[in-house]
């Protein structure tokens, strides 16, 4: 059996202390100094030691005695299996030490919603724990979650079993696990979709999460299988992404899918390679086990957490797209077809916000923009009420922090928009409001270095207050660390959260990086060299965005037209005048990886 699945060791929680000192002649000997335990040999002893999935018995006996008899081993790392984290106490990482801010007595719970598919019921069981357990307020999240903060202790059990009844779960949903797994949110109604792939992700997430035979991965591995031509769900960034192709086989049309693998940002962005393979629908469930099982027993991966991720045995340890696919062979026991033709998608949004027709005659699915993905527990509960009333009851969470309803009659459409207008859930929405993508920031993130959530809606008002005619398509993404939980490498303006001093004080500031995108013409994005505190951010922007409505080509997009001029030259557009460059100034201290976001 592999020694980092299946059934677990029984390690005591001592093990790596220094030997008994020998004896000899009734003299004791010195004992050898041991090697101080790195963070990763603690963290791959305590994986090996236990199986947090088999224990939620250890949950409910903490929620029992409350707060003060949770185990160390528990709030640093075996908590992150059931989706839960300690919650930071909202100064961030420089509150604390090492990179970590400090943990309040409260939790982030976050609940796993494979390929964004809800129900209404589900949806209000959210709002219900919410209100009562978590303040009223949620994130919608770039991996298609809904993640709560402010839980205690004794509110995680029944917030987990009250989940269970509706057919949600948190398990896998943090972790060095496989993670919620994504899709296409318009799945089965999209009316240009190559083929519904929802099927194939709900199996392979019922595959991989509880499983204790991928219950010790190296780190996180992300996973995402879409049958949409936009790539809704970016597979570009993650560790898997399987996207929809045609063929033609003896004259007739054969749907298969594209494999990447080994896409991911945090500090260091990687775009995911594509392999030689046509991956027959049938062959999907085998090669996601397969390439999590490489990934698995990567022994390497497990020595440096900075080094962890499938990526890095592209960018660490000289693998390459040939090499994987003939690993891939071996696992499967059979080769893959060789890859066909494909086309990556051309810059369009992948929100799926605003009024879409669907393939079913007569019906539309109508998009909400979520502003920062926060949203109110009133919110929850509207748009379950009105998936209800104007729909079949289905709703769809999104990768751009968005709210869907789908199956809604042609001539309930205009009263759904009005209602979800009501309830502050835009279907009409600037491009400022409908690109912004924000983190957790410092209001509840230990290793965040600003504030991201209040920031990003105020960044928003002030922008359309300021430009109130830009019409061209924006990402606009806000980041609070170099670890890119908002994901600023694939932006057209990325904001990564600094922090620099004013007088006697240090105050928030953000770094600039232009012109990252993903599909036809993905790209990381660049730094700069330029940053400024975060109330001249918008001072920035309108310099920036003026200069580009102003110098720009016809039809020239944000991405062509930041690739026309340097870095000098966008630093100046940016600052209003030509001024040197200054570093990412990344931290000093190993950033925390284990306590990294979505």
């Amino acid at each position: 059996m592999n020694t980092h699945s299946g059934a677990t060791a029984q390690v005591s929680g001592s093990e790596g202390a220094n030997p008994e000192p020998k004896r000899i002649s009734g003299f004791v000997l010195a004992s050898p100094k041991a090697k101080k335990e790195t963070k990763a040999q603690r963290i791959e002893r305590l994986k090996q030691g236990k199986n947090p999935w088999e224990a939620l018995d250890e949950i409910r006996e903490f929620a029992r005695k409350g707060r003060g008899s949770v185990l160390p081993e528990w709030t640093s790392l075996y908590f992150r299996w059931w989706g839960v984290y300690t919650q930071g106490d909202g100064v961030g990482a420089v509150g604390g030490q090492g990179g970590e801010g400090k943990a309040t007595d409260y939790f982030m719970f976050r609940i796993r919603i494979p390929n964004g598919i809800l129900r209404s019921n589900q949806l209000r069981t959210i709002a219900g724990i919410c209100k009562r357990h978590a303040r009223g307020s949620a994130d919608l999240t770039v991996r298609q979650n809904i993640q709560l903060h402010w839980l205690t202790i004794e509110a995680i059990p029944e917030a987990i079993d009250e989940l269970e009844k509706v057919g949600l779960f948190t398990k896998g949903a943090c972790g060095d696990v496989v993670r919620n797994v994504t899709g296409c949110p318009i799945a089965g109604v999209a009316a240009d979709e190559i083929c519904d792939a929802s099927r194939l992700v709900l199996e392979a997430s019922e595959m991989l999460a509880g499983n204790g035979d991928f219950y010790n991965l190296p780190r996180k591995f992300k996973i995402s299988i879409t049958g949409c031509p936009v790539w809704c769900s970016y597979p570009e960034i993650n560790d898997i992404g399987l996207t929809a192709v045609e063929r033609l086989r003896d004259g007739k049309r054969e749907v298969g899918f594209s494999l990447r693998v080994g896409g991911g940002l945090s500090a260091d962005p990687h775009l995911a390679a594509r392999l030689d393979a046509f991956v027959r629908p049938d062959q999907v469930l085998p090669v996601v086990r397969a390439v999590t099982e490489i990934f698995r027993d990567q022994d390497k991966l497990r020595d440096n957490r900075k080094r962890a991720r499938l990526k890095h045995l592209f960018t660490q340890f000289g693998w390459t797209p040939h090499r994987f696919l003939h690993e891939l062979h071996s696992r499967l026991g059979y080769a893959l077809d060789p890859a066909v033709n494909e086309s990556a998608p051309v810059d369009v949004y992948r929100d799926h916000v605003g009024i879409h027709r669907q393939k079913q005659d007569h019906l539309f699915y109508v998009g909400a923009s979520v502003l920062r993905g926060r949203i109110t527990h009133e919110q929850m509960r509207a748009a379950a009420d009105l998936a209800d009333r104007f729909g079949s009851g289905e709703l769809r969470t999104t990768n751009m922090q968005n709210l869907l309803i789908v199956n809604v009659p042609r001539g309930n459409v205009d009263s759904l928009v009005r209602e979800l207008d009501r309830a502050g859930l835009r279907v009409a929405a600037s491009p400022f409001w409908r690109g912004a993508i924000a983190c957790t920031g410092t209001e509840f993130c230990k290793i965040a270095i600003t504030e991201t959530k209040s920031f990003a809606r105020w960044l928003v008002e002030e922008l359309e207050e300021r430009i109130p005619g830009f019409d061209q398509q924006l990402k606009l993404h806000v980041t609070g660390c170099p670890n890119s939980c908002g994901q600023h490498w694939i932006s057209d303006i990325g904001l990564e959260g600094k922090k620099i001093k004013q007088g006697d004080e240090m105050i928030d500031a953000y770094y600039f990086c232009l012109g990252g995108a993903v599909g036809e013409h993905q790209r990381i994005a660049r730094p700069i060299g330029y940053r400024c505190a975060a109330s001249e951010v918008p001072d920035a922007i309108e310099r920036l965005l003026r200069s580009y409505t102003a110098n720009r080509f016809e039809h020239e997009n944000l991405r062509v037209y930041f690739s026309r001029f340097s870095d000098d030259e966008l630093r100046g557009q940016l600052a209003g005048a030509e001024i040197p460059s200054v570093k990412r100034d990344l931290p000093s201290a190993p950033v925390p990886h284990h306590v990294t976001g979505d």
